[in-house]
């Protein structure tokens, strides 16, 4: 399956072509409040992002009540709780979305989710949702990325512990069942990432495979994980926010705080606009300096017919004489006139000796 270099999510091009679209995530960091969650709605816009990310799902919509020892969580942030408690305190409750995307509208910034289910696809293509993401445990889920697909809205996927065939199928899935295109996002499934497994070098390699617009899901500490993404092509950024990391909350220990988001809105697109192309001319803001290049000077009085030697002649900032090359040329010709110290070499000041003898 083949789709262009850059898709569209609510008017924003999405590509190399494009800074870089950078996804605020709240997940569960609203603490199951709905005022923190318009809060963190409001602070997120600010920080001058593209799109501001929440997830869509009940516990019972993705997984189940059961006492058995897969079902518990081992290790990490969230050690020795049940997967149904965990999502019981992260989900964003069905009946806050409406408020969400209203609010999103009213701060003019693009709201769309992570559906876990069908009743959750629904929900969301009911508000009218630009895009849809798909979560990297989910990325192997493929009738739900077709039921997602099917709304005719742009898939950005998630590649976490996806292997290269994993990651072909969801995309193929999601293109074939109608999505308006697919986003593939490199990420590292470990909460928070070390930064010695981000494996940037990953989104290039992605997009030479996929063919399509990568970007990088981020759960390392800070930011240059991110701005390296993007000097190595990242389309998009994904990142998770909190109000304060001290509130707590399931993502704060590796979520960014809107200062600090709003340094990843800047630096981001600051690294993709430093990429520019591969060109070697004088550029416009460097004309201004050309004149503290080294050119060719007189250095001692030269009376005219006379022959110059290497006493009268240096190269020395300014550069608005000859070009350092003409030294060895310059030596041995002979003065068109009286040159004064200090003035600029031309080939005009200059004669051969045959051409003066002549004279």
């Amino acid at each position: 399956m083949t789709q262009p270099p850059e898709i569209e999510i609510a008017d924003r091009k999405i590509g190399p072509a494009h800074p870089p679209y950078v996804i605020c995530e709240l997940s569960g960091n609203h603490n199951g409040d709905l005022g923190r969650a318009l809060a963190m709605i409001d602070a997120a816009a600010e920080t001058g992002c593209d799109a501001i990310k929440i997830q869509t799902y009940t516990a019972d919509t993705i997984t189940m009540d059961v006492d058995r020892p897969e079902f518990r969580i081992q290790g990490g942030l969230w050690d020795g709780r049940s997967l149904y408690e965990l999502y019981q305190e992260a989900q964003t409750p069905y009946e806050w979305h409406p408020a969400l995307f209203e609010r999103a509208r009213q701060r003019g910034v693009t709201l769309f989710s992570s559906p876990f289910d069908e009743t959750a696809v629904d929900l969301l293509a009911g508000l009218e949702a630009p895009a849809y993401k798909i979560a990297s445990f989910e990325a192997v889920d493929l009738p739900l990325i077709r039921y997602a697909a099917r709304q005719g809205k742009p898939l950005v996927i998630s590649t976490g512990m996806a292997n290269l065939a994993e990651m072909a199928a969801a995309r193929n899935a999601a293109l074939e069942a109608g999505a308006a295109g697919v986003v593939l996002l490199h990420c590292v499934s470990s909460y928070p990432a070390p930064m010695a497994d981000a494996n940037v070098r990953t989104v290039p390699d992605m997009a030479q495979r996929f063919g399509c617009p990568v970007g990088l899901s981020d759960h390392t500490p800070g930011t240059a994980a991110a701005v390296a993404a993007v000097a190595l092509g990242a389309c998009v950024i994904e990142k998770h926010f909190t109000l304060a990391r001290a509130d707590g909350g399931p993502d704060a220990a590796f979520s960014l705080e809107p200062d600090e988001f709003r340094a990843l809105v800047t630096d981001t697109r600051a690294a993709w606009e430093a990429l520019g192309t591969a060109q070697y001319d004088l550029l416009g803001s460097e004309r201004a300096n050309a004149q503290f290049r080294r050119s060719l000077y007189v250095a001692a009085e030269v009376r005219a017919g006379e022959t110059i030697g290497r006493a009268h002649v240096r190269s020395i900032r300014p550069g608005l004489g000859l070009a350092p090359e003409h030294l060895e040329a310059v030596i041995g010709m002979t003065a068109a006139r009286d040159l004064a110290r200090g003035e600029p070499l031309a080939w005009d000041m200059l004669t051969s000796p045959q051409r003066a003898a002549q004279a």
